[in-house]
């Protein structure tokens, strides 16, 4: 009896899981939000849809494609804010000089 409700418990969390996977996968498709954009424009082009509702459309759409942009490379720094992460810098005179123990000068 427990290794029948092991076997069960175990493939009802299999299947629960590889639902929340495609769920999760569809809901962070960059190239569905963009097909669900250009569907949008066209039924407002066709006259389907109002102004305020393709606006509306518009407006959710573009905000999931930078949330997901965002989680993608990161929160993106507020204006003035800026992150160094590292810097190098090479001059001409540099390149071929050595100094008294070898190395480089800079």
């Amino acid at each position: 009896m427990i290794i029948l409700d092991t076997l069960l418990w175990g493939g009802i969390r299999f299947v629960l899981t590889k639902i929340v996977d495609a769920v999760d996968s569809e809901l962070n498709d960059e190239d569905r939000l963009r097909e669900e954009l250009l569907a949008a424009q066209m039924r407002f082009e066709l006259g389907e849809i109002t102004d305020a509702q393709f606006a509306e459309i518009e407006r959710v759409v573009l905000a999931r494609l930078r949330e997901i942009r965002e989680e993608r490379i990161g929160a993106t720094p507020k204006p003035g804010e800026f992150k160094v992460t590292g810097i190098e810098a090479t001059t001409w005179s540099d390149e071929g000089e050595d100094d008294d123990r070898g190395r480089g000068r800079r």
